[in-house]
Formats: C-alpha cells, sequence, structure tokens
C-alpha cells in the first residue's frame, strides 16, 4: 500500500473544487467517495471507456462525455454538447452510485478540462457541492503509484435528489444582453488562436462572441497539467474580470465542456461560481443573427 494510504482514515472534509491524487487516496475505501474516470476523446467516442477498462482509478466507475453528461443534440438548434435533460442527469447520477451525503472525485487522463470539469459543473449546477476534480488526473495518479484496477465497475444504485441552480446556466438570449453591459463580463476560454478566427477546426464558423474578451482554459494550468496555485489564479482572474463578483462573470467555449474547466478554476482561486453559458460557440453560431467579432 502506497505511503500514507489507510482504509482506516475517517477524517470528513467536503471537497469542493480540487483534490490533490495523494489526498484521495486516502479515501478509496470510503463507502461514501464515488472515484468517476470521465475520460473521452472527441476523434474517437469510445478510446475513452477502452481506456477505462485497461486501466483506471481503483473501484473508480465511468461517465461517458456524449452519453452519460450530454442531451440530444438538435442540428441547428444546439451546440454540440447540450447540457442533459434534468430527469436523466439525476438517473445517471443516482446510477453512477451518488446521492446525499457522497464525496465524488472526477477525473480524466491529466488536466481535467474535459468531461472531468463537466461532470463536477453538472454536480454544481444540480445542487451536490461534494464533488472535486483530480489533480493532474490519472496520469498524476499513476505517476505516484497509487492503486489502479482493469474490466468494468460499478456502484450501488443511490437515490439522487437535485435541488437545482438554475442561476448558474446563461442561455443565448441572456448571453445578447450581456454581452456589452458593463457590470459584466463574457470570457472566451478556448485558445487565443480560436477566439481570433485563427485555425478554426472545430466549428464551421471561426472567430467569438462579440464583447467576450479571451481567458484560454490552459492559463490556469502548470506545464505539468496540474492547476497552478491559488494566489496566481486569484490575481489572474481578479484581472482578467475586473475584479466583478462571480454572479456577473460568464464563461464559454465551443460547446461548453472546457469552459466548465474554467469556471471550475476559478472556484478554487476563491471567486465564486461563474456562470456558464452551456451551448457556447457552436451554438452561437446556429443563428447568423447572433453577433460574431474576429
Amino acid at each position: 500500500m502506497p505511503r500514507g494510504l489507510s482504509a482506516r482514515y475517517t477524517a470528513r472534509v467536503t471537497y469542493k473544487t480540487v483534490i490533490s491524487p495523494e489526498e484521495a487516496a486516502r479515501h478509496l475505501h470510503d463507502t461514501s467517495w464515488v472515484f468517476v474516470d470521465c475520460r473521452f476523446d472527441m476523434r474517437a467516442p469510445d478510446q475513452g471507456h477502452a481506456d477505462y477498462a485497461a486501466r483506471h482509478v481503483a473501484g473508480a466507475v465511468y461517465a461517458h462525455l456524449d452519453r452519460d453528461l450530454t442531451g440530444p443534440i438538435l442540428p441547428g438548434v444546439t451546440g454540440r454538447h447540450p447540457l442533459p435533460e434534468p430527469a436523466a442527469l439525476e438517473q445517471t447520477l443516482g446510477r453512477l452510485g451518488i446521492g446525499a451525503g457522497t464525496q465524488v472525485v472526477a477525473y480524466d487522463a491529466s488536466h481535467g478540462a474535459m468531461a472531468a470539469s463537466r461532470l463536477w459543473w453538472l454536480l454544481k449546477w444540480a445542487g451536490h457541492e461534494a464533488v472535486a476534480v483530480l489533480d493532474g488526473g490519472l496520469r498524476a495518479w499513476t505517476e505516484e503509484g497509487l492503486p489502479c484496477g482493469t474490466g468494468t465497475e460499478s456502484r450501488p444504485a443511490r437515490k439522487f435528489n437535485a435541488a437545482w441552480r438554475r442561476e448558474l446556466v446563461l442561455d443565448a438570449a441572456q448571453v445578447l444582453e450581456i454581452r456589452e453591459d458593463p457590470a459584466w463580463v463574457l470570457l472566451d476560454a478556448r485558445s487565443g488562436e480560436r477566439f481570433r478566427g485563427i485555425n478554426e477546426t472545430i466549428d464551421p464558423v471561426a472567430g467569438h462572441i462579440a464583447g467576450a474578451g479571451s481567458s484560454p482554459y490552459t492559463d490556469s494550468l502548470r506545464p505539468d497539467e496540474t492547476f497552478r496555485p491559488i494566489s496566481e489564479l486569484a490575481a489572474m482572474f481578479a484581472q482578467r474580470t475586473g475584479g466583478r463578483d462571480a454572479a456577473h462573470v460568464a464563461f464559454y467555449c465551443g460547446s461548453g465542456v472546457t469552459a466548465a474547466h474554467a469556471v471550475l478554476a476559478a472556484a478554487h482561486a476563491g471567486r465564486g461560481m461563474a456562470r456558464l453559458y452551456a451551448g457556447s460557440w457552436s451554438e452561437w453560431i446556429t443563428d447568423p443573427a447572433r453577433p460574431v467579432a474576429r
């Protein structure tokens, strides 16, 4: 057993943003903790589950971005990863073994910017506070020699009853109103190139929402893809938001997934829960009347 890992570890602390592999490993044998593997590759949607079956955090269950954490796509109306229907999400979370009193640890391959942060945000939206993203993901976990499993695992199903925080999500009409409101700041979490409309390889229209600023999610990470120190994150977000409170800060990305990582980083920095434009750029461009800048 790795140093510091104990089946008798009983401290009850709620983790709400980010957790280190060492700290998370102390709770592997705690039945009130659920580890969720969220690895996903947009180019090969089934690769994440194959990777999970080959190797994952011991005891972890798997959540698929397209099937579990995304709702039905309506061509010409929604973006690439619309939010799941509330009832469907409640069923998914319960199937994963999540219920009242459950501490969730979500992870992906490394930095958490794909479906791990999406699951984190969905749980916050559903009113479940005890959820954290594993800092450095499976890469950091395995580098520390922590226990791994293979195959497909499951947890006893729970009844998940959401307490929806609907104020956390914005729709396109609201973004249209706030994008030029000086009381708000709208930030694009995609790369600087995609924000400027350069080298767009995913969506059919290049550019960004007119009035938005650029805040790539990668700016929150160290070179090893773990989160930068809280003091650095706090200073960065204070500068980019002009000191506005979280209720007047909104993030978006290409489809609403990596923007959740930006919301997570800001919350981890002590800035509170910013708003998410869940439809993001891929939804925005379905209506040519919505203003675009390059």
